[in-house]
């Protein structure tokens, strides 16, 4: 589009150029000619007086030198009264173009070599007809001519390139938008549902761009409702799955025990699947675009209030601090709580009824880390837990759990750690970026290790306290 707008501007100022600077060209050529035969008029009119008073050769003579040069000018007198004709100067004009001049007694102009010639009729004192001939060099015809040509030519190229330039930043101010809106639609059909298109160019660039926006806006509150639909129904699935599954421990030996016990785990390991498959379809929470965090404090009091319900039926002591304050994070709402229950989840799972379990919030400048303990066994090999996370999974666990936690922190640039918990069991640290780093792209990264002092000091604190 750029690069047509610009042919179509060349193309049209050239055109413009050649219509005006063309004409304007041969009317300088005719202003020239015409200068060149006004100023032989003049030679020739100022021997006129003399002709008319005498005719003798050394007065005429004189005349002609002082009118011009010698070698410019010729004086035809013809004869009669006993005197021969007479000639002063080079002549150059045909015999015949005098003798029409003389008869039909008006000027005339002829072309000679290296120019042209004036021929001018004077009436003598006796009658005839004398001609005066003034010699015009091609060179006094065209004088000036090339020069102004060479302005009208540098002119017409000035406006030209002026054109093209113009037409050029006129098309970037029209292509750039377009090229913007093109790549924002691009980045939005690849999932980085972040993607917006800055609202400027002409008015229905603007008009578009606004319309992209909006229905980029439309697009993220679609799949945030979607999300949350999926972990509603998640939460709502899981629940009922983890007292089903601690209720057959109650079911003592047997076939119909075992085939009960054996169907819950079916179902868990199906259920786990379809929510893997559905988060595996989702985009990272970095890229849900704008307004997509979440007062973190408020969705642990949420959660945690849902798992208090389990809690009590199974005499769990738990405890939430740092949840008191609003604690935004650039995270959906969705995830985070998906995370907190994947967590939450384990605790229930994997340790025995009566365990005790928290979860501690703490808010630094640059980063938010989440702590969720337990008073269990613990996990005795870590790394290898940390591996099932990445989804390598084992018998008797899938590492969905870990794997949905992962995601979450990575997506703003934070890392989660698996250590000893004050409790005495197991503690996963979520360690959450506020200074909205991008995730990384492709293969496992490196996460920052930096711990601002402050948060560092309240983390120690936090920890202090529950020994």
């Amino acid at each position: 589009m750029r690069w047509a707008l610009v042919k179509v501007s060349l193309a049209v100022t050239t055109m413009v150029v050649v219509a005006f600077a063309v004409p304007l060209g041969l009317v300088i050529r005719e202003l020239a000619r015409d200068r060149a035969f006004s100023n032989a008029e003049r030679e020739a009119a100022a021997v006129a007086p003399a002709l008319s008073i005498t005719t003798d050769r050394d007065q005429l003579e004189r005349v002609v030198a002082s009118a011009g040069s010698d070698t410019g000018m010729a004086v035809h007198l013809p004869a009669g009264d006993g005197q021969e004709a007479l000639e002063l100067g080079r002549r150059r004009a045909a015999e015949a173009d005098i003798a029409a001049v003389r008869k039909l007694g008006r000027a005339s102009t002829t072309g000679v070599a290296g120019g042209s010639t004036l021929l001018q009729p004077v009436a003598l004192s006796t009658g005839k007809i004398a001609v005066v001939e003034v010699y015009v060099p091609e060179s006094d015809v065209t004088n000036g001519v090339g020069t102004a040509w060479a302005v009208l030519a540098a002119v017409g190229v000035a406006l030209i390139l002026g054109s093209v330039a113009v037409a050029d930043r006129l098309g970037v101010r029209m292509v750039r938008p377009a090229q913007r809106l093109v790549e924002g639609a691009h980045d939005l059909g690849e999932g980085r549902l972040g993607a917006r298109v800055p609202e400027e160019g002409p008015s229905e660039l603007r008009l578009a761009a606004v319309a992209f926006n909006s229905m980029a806006d439309q697009v993220v509150q679609l799949l945030a409702n979607e999300r949350e639909l999926a972990a509603d129904l998640s939460h709502r699935l899981r629940t009922p799955l983890t007292v089903l599954r601690l209720n057959t421990a109650s079911l003592g030996e047997g076939p119909a025990a075992d085939q009960t016990r054996t169907a819950v785990e079916q179902l868990e390991r199906e259920v786990d699947t379809i929510i893997r498959t559905a988060r595996e379809a989702k985009p990272q929470t970095a890229a849900a675009g704008p307004g997509a965090g979440c007062d973190a404090a408020e969705v642990v009091r949420e959660r945690m209030a849902f798992w208090s319900a389990l809690a009590e039926d199974e005499g769990r002591k738990w405890r939430v601090a740092g949840a008191d304050r609003p604690v935004r994070i650039p995270v959906a709402r969705a995830d985070l709580a998906a995370a907190l229950d994947a967590l939450l989840g384990n605790v229930f799972r994997h340790t025995a009824e009566g365990t005790a379990f928290a979860v501690d919030v703490h808010n630094g400048e640059d980063a938010v880390i989440v702590l969720v303990s337990d008073a269990g066994p613990g996990i005795p090999d870590p790394e290898a837990a940390m591996a099932r996370g990445r989804g390598s999974g084992s018998d008797g666990s899938t590492g969905l759990g870990l794997d949905i936690v992962r995601r979450l922190a990575e997506s703003t640039g934070g890392d989660v750690r698996i250590g000893s918990s004050v409790l005495g069991g197991t503690e996963v640290r979520i360690w959450i970026q506020l200074d909205g780093r991008a995730p990384a792209t492709g293969g496992h990264r490196q996460p920052r290790r930096r711990r601002p002092g402050r948060l560092a000091a309240a983390y120690h604190r936090s920890r202090s306290r529950s020994r």
